[in-house]
């Protein structure tokens, strides 16, 4: 990515954020460069040049990453304006700086499973998001991952969710590496769910996803054996339409 100068670099992150308006050059009242998680107040400011500077000064000093321009996201991903902006408000919230990395992930995913330990099948997922494997996900590693997700074909989410098993990444996936997830997404949920998970029941789901991926019998899974199997397979299909109506 080209280096950007000073006034650039902020007009991009205002852009996104939605306080800055690129017709008129006049800022938002409500600021959203202020780190909630800090314990800081989102400050209301008058019009002006002190305004302009005080931000200015305050993002320059916070943000260590700028994601890339509104318009070539845009172009990146299938999301519309509105939506990136929503959604990096959303990530500028949680990460102040920018970028988030194995263990704020971590941390982020676990409040939505409280009930179990959500710790290892995050560190999955951190890993499938960080496509450059820098050990940081920055907004553009997340949007360009949310909109295969969400606004992706059938064909792309498939390869995003055979990335995501397959852990060491060279092409295929072991019974070793699917029993390692299976095991993790069984902490995530936790040991009081209704009805009780029995201790054999990743290994079995393991042996059950062998069965019908795993054409020809050689122990592992291909990506073109994976992405028979599921379109072949009507409640994946459909759980794969699920994504369409999430944004």
């Amino acid at each position: 990515m080209r280096s950007k100068g000073r006034k650039e670099s902020l007009s991009d992150s205002r852009d996104l954020d939605g306080s800055y308006d690129q017709l008129t050059g006049e800022m938002g009242i409500q600021s959203h460069l202020v780190p909630r998680s800090a314990g800081a107040t989102s400050l209301t400011l008058n019009a002006g040049s002190v305004r302009d500077s005080v931000e200015d000064e305050f993002e320059l000093s916070t943000v260590c990453h700028r994601p890339e321009g509104l318009e070539q996201l845009q172009e990146q991903t299938k999301f519309t304006r509105k939506e990136l902006q929503v959604l990096y408000r959303g990530f500028k919230n949680e990460c102040p700086s920018g970028i988030v990395n194995e263990e704020n992930f971590k941390q982020i995913y676990s409040q939505f499973f409280p009930q179990g330990d959500s710790s290892t099948y995050a560190t999955f997922l951190f890993n499938a998001f960080d496509t450059d494997h820098d050990g940081s996900v920055s907004f553009e590693d997340f949007v360009s991952g949310l909109s295969t997700i969400l606004r992706g074909t059938i064909d792309d989410r498939l390869n995003w969710a055979f990335n995501l098993y397959d852990l060491n990444k060279d092409g295929c996936i072991t019974k070793e590496e699917m029993l390692d997830i299976m095991k993790s997404i069984y902490d995530m949920m936790g040991k009081y769910t209704y009805p009780a998970m029995r201790e054999e029941a990743p290994r079995e789901h393991v042996e059950n996803f062998f069965q019908k991926m795993d054409r020809n019998k050689d122990g592992v899974v291909t990506i073109e054996e994976f992405l028979e199997s599921c379109q072949k397979d009507e409640n994946i299909m459909r759980s794969m339409q699920l994504f369409d109506s999430v944004i």
